[in-house]
C-alpha cells in the first residue's frame, strides 16, 4: 500500500478527490518500470483532472498527476535499472494511465527519461511540464530564425508556470521580453525573471483588428483565444508565434492577414506527445540554462494533501510560478 490522490467519479458525474491509501496492485499492468516518485507538480490540466472541472480524465479510478521524477525500484524494461532516476512527462498519464501525485507510479519505461546530470528530482518537478514547454517554444523561435536584435518578444500568461520559466530562458538568452499579466501587482516579479516591461492582459484580451501596429519579433503564448489574436495581429513581418495554452480559450478567432501580408508564422508546441529525442534535447537545455535562485523566485512546495487545495487555484490563476508536490510529506 502507498499513498496517492485517487479520483473517481461520482453517480452524477462529478468528481470525487481524495487522499488515501492505494493498493499497489492497483497500478496499471501495461506498465513496465515502477518508480518510488519523490516529487510531482500541479499543472493546469492537473488541476482540470482533480475538480472535475473539464473532462480530462479517461479512466477510472485515476490517479492524477503529468509529471513525476523520483528513482527506480522495479522494471522488466531493458533501458532502466533500479536505482536509476528517472523524470516523467505527459503521455496521457493522469488522464487515462494512473500519474505521479502518489508514492509509486507503473509507468511505460519508453515514455521516461533520465534526470539530468547534477540536477536533483525536486529542480526537476519545479521546471515540469510547464518549464519543459517553455524551453520547447523558446526552441521554436530559435529554430526559426528569431534573434535577439530582432526586436521584442511578447510573453503572455507571463505570471503562471509556463510564462515565468519562458521570460528567464528568452532573457538569458539575451531577448527583450515584455511580460503581459492580470497581476499588475506581480510586476517586480516578472522582471526580477528578466522582463524588461510589464503590460495589462486587458491590452490583449478582448477582440481586436485582424492587422495591428507592428511590434513583436516573437511571440510565446499560453493564453489562447482573442490574446493569441492580437499578438499575431501585432507581429512585425517573418515573426514566429509559438501557441502552447488555452487559459483564456480554446478558439482562435482570427483572420489569415497576418499570415498572408507580414508572413506570420504560427508554431503549435505540443508536450505531451514530444519524441524521446527532443524532449531530452529540452531538458538538457534547461540543465543548461535555469539557475538554482530563478527556480528558488519561482517555485512554492506544497504536500499531497496540500494539492487538493491548490488544484482549484491554480484554475484561477491565483497561482504565481510552479507549484512542487513533495509526494514524501
Amino acid at each position: 500500500m502507498f499513498k496517492g490522490i485517487l479520483l473517481n467519479k461520482n453517480d452524477d458525474g462529478t468528481t470525487r478527490a481524495e487522499l488515501t491509501q492505494i493498493d499497489e496492485a492497483n497500478l496499471p499492468a501495461d506498465g513496465d518500470v515502477t518508480i518510488a516518485v519523490e516529487y510531482s507538480t500541479i499543472n493546469y490540466k492537473d488541476g482540470l483532472a482533480i475538480t472535475g472541472k473539464s473532462p480530462v480524465v479517461r479512466k477510472w479510478p485515476m490517479v492524477p498527476g503529468i509529471d513525476g521524477a523520483g528513482e527506480v525500484i522495479a522494471s522488466t524494461h531493458a533501458s532502466w535499472k533500479v536505482g536509476d532516476q528517472v523524470v516523467l512527462n505527459g503521455w496521457g498519464v493522469g488522464e487515462a494511465h494512473m500519474g505521479c501525485l502518489a508514492e509509486r507510479a507503473k509507468l511505460k519505461g519508453d515514455w521516461l527519461i533520465p534526470l539530468p546530470k547534477g540536477m536533483s528530482t525536486r529542480t526537476a518537478m519545479s521546471i515540469g511540464t510547464a518549464g519543459y514547454t517553455a524551453m520547447l517554444c523558446s526552441m521554436a523561435l530559435a529554430e526559426q530564425g528569431v534573434k535577439p536584435t530582432d526586436g521584442e518578444i511578447l510573453v503572455t500568461g507571463a505570471s503562471g508556470g509556463v510564462g515565468s520559466v519562458a521570460i528567464a530562458i528568452l532573457a538569458a538568452r539575451g531577448y527583450k521580453v515584455i511580460a503581459s499579466t492580470g497581476k499588475l501587482a506581480e510586476a517586480d516579479y516578472l522582471k526580477s525573471l528578466g522582463a524588461v516591461d510589464v503590460m495589462d492582459r486587458a491590452e490583449l484580451s478582448a477582440p481586436g483588428k485582424a492587422m495591428q501596429k507592428e511590434r513583436w519579433a516573437g511571440v510565446v503564448d499560453s493564453v489562447g483565444s482573442h490574446t493569441l489574436v492580437n499578438a499575431v495581429a501585432q507581429c512585425r513581418y517573418g515573426a514566429t508565434v509559438a501557441a502552447c495554452g488555452l487559459a483564456q480559450g480554446m478558439d482562435f478567432p482570427a483572420t489569415v492577414a497576418p499570415f498572408i501580408l507580414r508572413g506570420v508564422k504560427l508554431i503549435g508546441v505540443d508536450s505531451v506527445m514530444v519524441p524521446i529525442e527532443r524532449r531530452i534535447a529540452a531538458w538538457s537545455n534547461l540543465a543548461l540554462e535555469i539557475k538554482p535562485e530563478t527556480l528558488d523566485k519561482i517555485t512554492h512546495e506544497i504536500t499531497l494533501a496540500q494539492a487538493l487545495e491548490w488544484a482549484p487555484k491554480i484554475l484561477a490563476g491565483a497561482v504565481k510560478g510552479r507549484l512542487v508536490v513533495n509526494v514524501r510529506a
